[in-house]
C-alpha cells in the first residue's frame, strides 16, 4: 500500500469530486419522457410495435405504430397520443394483424418527427 502525502490526498479528492460533478452533468443532460397518462389511458395504448416494416415507416413515412387494446377507437388513440407525447397527429389507421392484435398506425404532422419520438420511446 502506498502512503500519500497531504498534497496528493487533496489532489485525489479534487479529481474524485470532478468525476462526480461530470457524471451528475451527464445524468442531467438526458431528459426523460414526459408522460401524462392515467391508468385508463394505459389500458388503451399498450406498447410501440418494433418490426422491420414499422421501423421503415418511421424513417420513410413519418409514421409510428402502436399495439392498442381491442376497445380502442381512432379518437381515443389520437387524444391519448397527443396528450402523452405532446405531438400532433395528422392521421390514424387502425388494422388487425394476423395475430389478432389491433394496430394503430399514426402519421405525425410535418412539424414533428416520428424518429425523435421513437428514440425517446427506445424503439430506435
Amino acid at each position: 500500500m502506498v502512503k500519500l502525502n497531504e498534497q496528493e490526498k487533496k489532489q485525489r479528492k479534487q479529481e474524485e469530486n470532478k468525476k462526480q460533478v461530470e457524471t451528475k452533468k451527464e445524468v442531467k443532460q438526458s431528459k426523460p419522457i414526459k408522460v401524462k397518462l392515467t391508468l385508463n389511458d394505459l389500458d388503451i395504448i399498450l406498447f410501440p410495435l418494433v418490426t422491420e416494416k414499422a421501423v421503415n415507416m418511421i424513417d420513410s413515412e413519418n409514421k409510428i405504430t402502436f399495439i392498442v387494446s381491442d376497445k380502442a377507437t381512432k379518437k381515443d388513440v389520437k387524444k391519448i397520443v397527443e396528450k402523452a407525447y405532446e405531438i400532433k397527429v395528422e392521421k390514424i389507421n387502425i388494422i388487425r394483424d394476423r395475430k389478432g392484435r389491433k394496430k394503430a398506425i399514426i402519421k405525425l404532422k410535418k412539424e414533428f418527427k416520428a424518429q425523435d419520438l421513437a428514440t425517446k420511446l427506445g424503439v430506435l
